[in-house]
């Protein structure tokens, strides 16, 4: 199996730095001062489409442009990722059919109409979106754009712990920490890859909901289980039941760890990045927060860098979530 490598990560990171948003870190040093250690948090939610899927698919779909004819992209996707390749696609003027669940959240779909894609939603329990999108692809012959099991994707993805690292050497930081949500896995193990190529040292940890953890009991066990969670989530984007082949992969290799939360801690860090960061955050984008704030570690941290991957979010839902805190 092939691998992406730094170098990869570095070429992305040169393709889509002209479309990409350098977005910023922060911190509250209330926050740090109760925690016992800095937390520093990477707003991937100020990023073009409200998430960090734009780098991929922009480096994706930017490099498919340049190198072969393409009459357009189909993908599949709970929200985020759908966005992403519809703006990278609106950005070279080319068709999107996106591949949308009928149960995502109303905001992501209308957003992802917004930048011009054309929305196909099916059933999740009964209907197959690797199917659907496979099929559309046979139809049209458009280019399908994986949300995580591709080479170009994870590169792209891996822009955020370049950029990240680039930054903490102007403020002469050295995190000892790296935690990012997960599903798939593109976001972690792209940045895995960079992190492990400069810094070797820095613990990679990824989080999922408890009830969802596919990945942290797979890489427990060395090998990719799949799980048949008997409950829900507010964490919309993180639904999988098993790890990508390709993401895993690179998890167990490069010594990635996963961890798990509940709904109630990613509500609280909800509410926490609301009040103490003046953020706004979906759930999925809070739950690295949410466990840096759970303290569930083995080690004693002095600096944790926390990833914000998301902040498309309904509104009330928003309300309504950190009101119950």
């Amino acid at each position: 199996m092939t691998f992406p490598s730094l170098s990869d990560v570095e070429v992305a990171q040169k393709r889509i730095e002209n479309y990409v948003l350098r977005t910023p870190i922060i911190e509250s040093p209330d926050v740090n001062s109760q925690l016992g250690f800095r937390l520093l948090l990477k707003m991937e939610s100020f990023q073009r489409t409200g998430s960090f899927k734009f780098r991929g698919a922009i480096n994706k779909i930017s490099k498919l442009v340049k190198t072969q004819i393409c009459q357009g992209v189909v993908a599949f996707s709970s929200g985020n990722h759908a966005q992403g390749v519809a703006a990278a696609a609106k950005i070279f003027n080319i068709p999107a059919i996106i591949v949308m669940p009928s149960d995502a959240p109303e905001t992501k779909i209308t957003k992802t109409r917004n930048y011009g894609a054309e929305v196909f939603l099916y059933d999740r329990k009964d209907g197959n979106r690797v199917a659907i999108a496979k099929q559309i692809q046979k139809d049209t012959g458009y280019e399908l754009i994986p949300p995580y099991d591709d080479l170009d994707i994870l590169a792209g993805q891996g822009t955020v712990a370049l950029e990240t690292l680039k930054y903490l050497e102007t403020i002469d930081c050295k995190i000892d920490t790296f935690l990012t949500p997960i599903s798939g896995g593109g976001l972690m193990s792209g940045c895995a890859l960079a992190l492990r190529g400069i810094d070797p040292s820095i613990n990679l940890v990824c989080v999922e909901p408890n009830d969802y953890n596919d990945t942290e009991l797979s890489l427990l066990q060395k090998k990719r289980i799949k799980l048949v969670p008997n409950r829900p989530s507010i964490c919309d984007a993180l639904l999988l039941e098993t790890p990508g082949k390709l993401t895993f992969e690179i998890l167990k290799t490069l010594g990635v760890r996963g961890i798990s939360v509940t709904d109630y801690s990613t509500q609280n860090a909800m509410k926490i990045a609301f009040n103490e960061f003046k953020v706004v955050l979906e759930p999925s984008g809070a739950i690295a927060l949410a466990a840096a704030l759970d303290k569930n570690f083995d080690y004693k941290p002095k600096c944790i860098l926390a990833v914000c991957s998301g902040g498309n979010v309904d509104q009330n839902f928003f309300k309504e979530t950190i009101s119950k805190i």
